[in-house]
């Protein structure tokens, strides 16, 4: 799981504005952007929509097919910090394009891959490269809107990740159903290389950035903030205990709930509109009420999933709880990347790559342990089990920061009252 939040600047040229009306434009290069991120968040989802094909095709067991959602966190836990470190110094439009390129080749390679080592290599890969664009592509949309629109900008590359489990994943099922999941692995790679062009026509060129050791430094320092680490242990165990469920959605859906393989993608439709409502609705409160929204999430969420773990065999109950889950499982995601940013000071940036490498080493562990827990006496109803003790963690970071942001707001009002108390015996 993977968004990217950034801070803007001016970029070299003033948007577009039309005349015909008085609201600017955002540029066009702004929308190819948040193309390129639904193509990212489709192929990090997606298996869990074609996860019965792949196993069977490779002959490897859930629990091991599995393994490609897995990897491929992982390359996100790697990649987001990493990349954005190693591309500091990097012209943007070559670090997008490249990135790209890779994404394409790892596609490739998995769609002729004959076997699950290949295809947990290029999956690592892909999702190296996608840790690069995350960490650039908002910037270049912030710079190409212009301060007066970099926000809005922003909010539309994000966009683009949300509408992912909208359109991108069940899409990506539906191929799979009718050319085979290699096909869907064809169809990502080939969107993706017709992005590169727009890409490289549209991203404005940009000189290299300097950047000298001692601002990096000075940046890292700000990486010791106490409460950025409770925002990524809450980053990690939400993210971790809703795709321990998610990536395993498709089986749990047939082989356990009895709905027909046909209306998978429906149902992951479903899941997709409630995570893109819930998205918009938790980022407007969290504007004014982080700490609730982060605190109440996770708990309707370990509701939802315990629900899920005791509710064997009835379709229309597993079905609305997915879409429940969909609404509130990942809707927090936009206010703890945030939190991230603002505790992580001068290091904004990195804030925001560890936030997502942290939403991702919570996919990748949760993966894991519900892939295994398939093969215990739980069986099907293992991933909901593991997801709900996961998601409940998460309780424990966010009301310790929640407490601590009363305390300093009580503190801030003391301070206050003292000062007119101050003023009053001047007077």
């Amino acid at each position: 799981m993977s968004p990217a939040t950034s801070t803007t600047s001016p970029g070299p040229s003033a948007p577009p504005v039309s005349l015909h009306s008085s609201r600017p434009r955002l540029p066009l290069v702004v929308y190819v952007l948040a193309v390129g991120t639904f193509l990212m968040l489709t192929t990090e989802f997606v298996v869990a929509g074609i996860l019965p094909e792949i196993a069977v095709d490779l002959g490897v067991s859930l629990g091991r097919a599995g393994s490609l959602i897995t990897v491929f966190a992982i390359g996100m836990v790697v990649g987001a910090p990493l990349m954005t470190l190693l591309t500091m110094r990097m012209s943007k439009k070559l670090t997008l394009v490249l990135a790209l390129l890779v994404f394409v080749a790892g596609h490739v390679f998995v769609a002729l891959g004959t076997d699950l080592a290949t295809a947990k290599t290029a999956r690592f890969v892909t999702a190296l490269a996608t840790g690069a664009f995350w960490a650039v592509s908002t910037v270049v949309a912030a710079q190409a809107a212009g301060p007066s629109m970099g926000a809005r900008a922003v909010g539309i590359v994000g966009a683009g990740g949300s509408l992912a489990t909208v359109l991108g994943v069940p899409i990506g099922a539906l191929l799979a159903q009718h050319i085979g999941w290699r096909g869907t692995f064809w169809a990502l790679g080939g969107a993706a290389t017709v992005a590169v062009f727009f890409i490289a026509r549209l991203v404005p060129a940009d000189a290299p950035r300097r950047k000298s050791s001692s601002s990096v430094l000075s940046e890292l320092a700000d990486l010791r903030s106490g409460r950025l680490w409770l925002v990524l242990a809450a980053c990690l165990t939400t993210c971790g205990g809703v795709l321990a469920t998610y990536s395993f959605i498709a089986p749990v859906l047939t082989d356990q709930a009895g709905v027909p393989s046909s209306l998978v993608p429906l149902v992951l439709t479903g899941f997709g509109i409630g995570s893109f409502v819930g998205t918009l609705t938790g980022g407007r409160l969290g504007d004014s009420h982080p700490h609730v929204v982060t605190i109440v999430t996770p708990a309707v969420t370990t509701v939802v999933l315990l629900a899920m773990a005791l509710s064997t065999g009835s379709a229309w109950i597993t079905v609305a709880l997915v879409v429940v889950l969909g609404l509130f499982g990942l809707s927090a995601n936009m206010v703890l990347i945030h939190l991230a940013v603002g505790f992580a000071g001068r290091a904004a940036t990195l804030g925001s790559g560890l936030s997502v490498a942290a939403f991702n080493a919570g996919t990748a562990i949760g993966t894991a342990i519900a892939g295994t827990a398939l093969a215990t006496p739980l069986g099907l109803a293992g991933p909901a089990t593991v997801g709900t003790a996961i998601v409940a963690l998460t309780l424990v970071p966010t009301i310790v920061l929640g407490l601590v942001s009363r305390a300093d707001e009580r503190h801030c009002e003391g301070e206050r009252s003292h000062r007119r108390e101050l003023r009053r015996s001047g007077t």
